[in-house]
């Protein structure tokens, strides 16, 4: 898949260079010449650019990249120009940064539904998302173990867990399924998880349900990839 990556700070220079290790290739913007220089061999391509000069950015194939991540966190005022250019180009998904409360709220007024917040979420743990469209969110416990929230793969919707012998099959565990419950707050939709408790051999997995697995990413790679 290709992304591009738009801020070369610590978070962005991570996302891009965890993005190119796991194979996609990714286009990695700054207007820091030196910054550019240093990271050129880490990083499928490296542009030195100024992401709010709408003449520069038309020369990049955002229409043709899978997602662009606007990763400016420390100049908020280029952040959020750089998002409403993209916007205007007609950039099929944006991942907006957010800092900030008020950075948040522009985002929503201008119908950007997908941010990440760098202090909740780690560049190694968006890159993952990214790379495999059906894990929703990660958590890394150890170097070899992870906990992974994912999609109820389509060729186990209506097993029970027994029936689908994960376990068996790819060393993976299931640890618990979460459902998505919607209630109405005040006359609004507000949306939350809920999970059903510890996984039983007899607990039915739904197609609206997430899995919550326990295993070596390895393992979780190899069940999704099967499942498609």
């Amino acid at each position: 898949m290709k992304y591009i990556v738009l801020g070369l700070g610590h978070f962005g220079r991570s996302l891009a260079i965890h993005l190119t290790e796991l194979g996609h290739e990714v286009i990695a913007v700054d207007k820091n010449l030196s910054l550019v220089e240093q990271l050129k061999d880490k990083i499928t391509h490296t542009v030195c650019m100024d992401s709010t000069d709408r003449e520069a950015m038309t020369s990049l194939p955002l229409k043709d990249s899978d997602a662009v991540i606007v990763a400016i966190g420390e100049d908020e005022g280029a952040s959020l120009l750089s998002t409403a250019l993209i916007k205007e180009l007609q950039v099929k998904r944006i991942i907006g940064r957010v800092v900030s409360d008020l950075q948040k709220a522009v985002l929503q007024a201008m119908q950007i539904d997908e941010y990440i917040m760098p202090e909740e979420e780690t560049a190694e743990r968006l890159a993952l998302r990214l790379d495999n469209i059906d894990i929703i969110d990660s958590f890394k416990i150890s170097d070899r173990y992870s906990i992974i929230e994912t999609k109820v793969p389509t060729r186990y919707v209506g097993m029970t867990l027994e029936e689908a012998d994960l376990t068996n099959q790819f060393k993976v565990i299931v640890l618990t399924t979460v459902q998505n419950i919607t209630t109405v707050v005040k006359g609004k939709n507000v949306e939350s998880k809920e999970a059903s408790g510890i996984a039983k051999r007899g607990t039915l997995l739904k197609e609206e349900d997430m899995l919550v697995l326990f295993g070596e990413m390895s393992d979780i790679k190899r069940m999704l990839e099967k499942s498609d």
